[in-house]
């Protein structure tokens, strides 16, 4: 008789064990992957809704202040006082571009999959 096939170190049994725990791991990635995509999107979505009331809050305070500013210097100043505003908009603008930029640059998205995936990766190549 074959006992071979009865045996549980088997060449099947490793094969599915093999198999089990690849499954195991594709399904956690998977798992932590859909988890960081939830918080991404939640943040994203976080971060634009702050901007764009920072965005108006903003434009209606320089709006007014300009205007207030313009009918205090209507008889003396008022081209310096609109010329230097603009000026002080325009660099302000310049700034929140370049910190926009400078942060966006430096973002990754899932680190922890990615992280995961490395350990991985490495952990494969020491058993070989």
């Amino acid at each position: 008789m074959d006992e071979s096939r009865h045996e549980p170190g088997g060449l099947f049994a490793t094969g599915k064990r093999i198999l089990g725990t690849l499954h195991s791991l594709v399904q956690t990635r998977l798992e932590l992957f859909l988890v960081e995509l939830q918080e991404e999107r939640l943040r994203l979505f976080d971060a634009l809704l702050l901007m764009g009331a920072c965005f108006v809050c903003a434009l209606m305070a320089l709006a007014l202040l300009t205007l207030t500013l313009a009918v205090i210097f209507w008889d003396q100043h008022r081209i310096l006082v609109l010329v230097s505003l603009t000026l002080a908009y325009a660099a302000g603008a310049v700034w929140a571009f370049w910190k926009c930029r400078n942060r966006l640059r430096g973002w990754r998205l899932f680190p922890a999959t990615l992280e995961e995936f490395k350990k991985d990766q490495a952990c494969l190549q020491k058993q070989k």
